[in-house]
């Protein structure tokens, strides 16, 4: 375990790479799915919610945080001229899906269970940027999510104790960021199946 004031630094890595990939929105590097980081910014809201009750900490202003990041994103492509990333029926999909996963989260009474349905709904809601980084890579920025996987390891770093409520949040939060940043900077969707077209352009609508 390292000092608890880390999750500072776990912040202030976050903030870097939004300002990146804000940036990158604006100036139509990139083009963010917005079914992805709406819901991870109402996800991230309420598991500050719950991290607060179950009292874990200075590691929960990292989970505020991953609240703030996204809200900052999705504004950012209301903002721009360049377009955002055409929405699909697997979009939507997974969107519907995750905010069902949401509402078992609220009504059930199993705080285990009720656990496990929010980050199930959190890694439902990423499937959609990660099948967009498989197959557009050129449309993301891998720097925000290698960020991402370096705050949330921080932030696991700082724990006391290592408790389901503190743990399951960021650690599936790293794991999903380190993915979609390799899926990124190895362009191995495209190249595995032979589609230059995503090596250099991305793709909006």
């Amino acid at each position: 375990m390292i000092d608890p004031r880390f999750v500072f630094l776990a912040i202030a890595l976050s903030l870097i790479g939004m300002s990146g990939y804000v940036r990158d929105t604006l100036r139509g590097v990139t083009s963010p799915n917005r079914v992805t980081w709406s819901l991870w910014a109402v996800e991230g809201v309420l598991a500050f919610v719950v991290e607060v009750q179950q009292h874990v900490g200075l590691a929960s202003l990292m989970t505020l945080t991953m609240g703030f990041v996204p809200f900052v994103v999705v504004a950012a492509t209301l903002r721009t001229s360049h377009r955002a990333w055409k929405i699909g029926k697997f979009d939507i999909f997974c969107g519907v899906v995750s905010v069902l996963g949401l509402g078992f989260w609220f009504f059930i009474n199993e705080p285990t269970v009720a656990l496990i349905s929010f980050v199930a709904a959190d890694q439902i809601a990423a499937l959609p940027t990660l099948r967009k980084s498989w197959l557009a890579p050129s449309s993301e920025s891998a720097r925000a999510f290698f960020l991402g996987f370096a705050n949330c390891a921080v932030t696991l770093m700082t724990l006391k104790h290592f408790t389901t409520a503190g743990v399951l949040f960021p650690g599936c939060i790293l794991v999903t960021d380190l993915t979609i940043g390799i899926l990124v900077v190895t362009n191995v969707g495209p190249r595995l199946r032979g589609d230059e077209r995503w090596l250099s352009t991305p793709r909006v609508a």
